[in-house]
């Protein structure tokens, strides 16, 4: 995360899939500069979420 700015890692982005029903990035961010579900299903960013989980409970 940067000083003055928010920095997403698009390798840890699943556009809050498994917590919220709609990005929060985008309900926070003061301005339209977001792109959200362009490239990626929601079936990809499930499975990265899950990766995710299964990688923060090991630690």
């Amino acid at each position: 995360m940067g000083e003055l700015i928010y920095e997403i890692d698009p390798n840890r982005c699943t556009e809050c899939v498994g917590h919220f029903d709609e990005p929060q990035c985008c309900q926070v961010c003061p301005v339209d500069c977001i792109s959200i579900g362009i490239s990626e299903s929601q079936q990809v960013l499930m499975k990265r979420y899950q990766r995710l989980q299964i990688r923060k409970n090991k630690m």
